[in-house]
């Protein structure tokens, strides 16, 4: 497949471990980079990021072919893989770093993040509004190398046990079609 066909999504959904991981398992996304996006500080590090405000949020720079896979999936797989009601947290994880956010690429994108934040509102998903942010692009730095591949390389760390599994488990079981796992 030529990169020509490749489109860019940036979401931020808590911890990027957690993201990254479930995007590694979706048919049609080629590359998963954890990173942070969103802030105003230049090449933040993980130290910075964590301390809450540089305004970055710990994201995802997911490469997929929107020939196997479309933007409006990998929306729905980030909203039903994270809580998009809480502000700044995801569990255990509290901070504007982990802000629920989608930078948008372009007119297409946002389109796409507004109509479903409608809908799954309007279905009533969730018992607390969506406050899932909907932003420009704007900046997007990759995270040091220690957090790349994560759960590929630390599946047995107790984080991977007790948070990552389960929301893998979670996709595979919503989104089989999707899923590039056969379980």
């Amino acid at each position: 497949m030529s990169k020509q066909n490749s489109e860019t999504a940036i979401f931020a959904g808590g911890c990027f471990w957690c993201t990254e991981a479930i995007y590694q398992h979706t048919k049609g996304v080629e590359s998963v980079v954890p990173g942070y996006a969103g802030g105003h500080v230049k090449n933040p590090s993980y130290e910075e990021v964590s301390q809450g405000n540089t305004g970055h949020a710990e994201a995802v720079r997911i490469t997929y072919d929107p020939d196997k896979i479309s933007y409006t999936d990998l929306l729905y797989i980030f909203f039903k893989t994270h809580d998009p009601t809480t502000l700044n947290r995801q569990g255990a994880d509290v901070g504007p770093q982990y802000r629920s956010a989608i930078f948008y690429m372009n007119a297409d994108q946002k389109a796409a993040a507004e109509s479903i934040i409608k809908n799954l509102a309007e279905k009533g998903i969730w018992d607390d509004p969506i406050v899932t942010e909907i932003n420009p692009y704007k900046n997007f730095y990759e995270a040091e190398d220690y957090h790349k591949d994560y759960y590929e390389n630390n599946a047995n760390a107790p984080y991977c046990q007790a948070v990552i599994n389960p929301k893998l488990k979670k996709f595979k079981k919503e989104f089989t079609d999707l899923s590039k796992d056969k379980k």
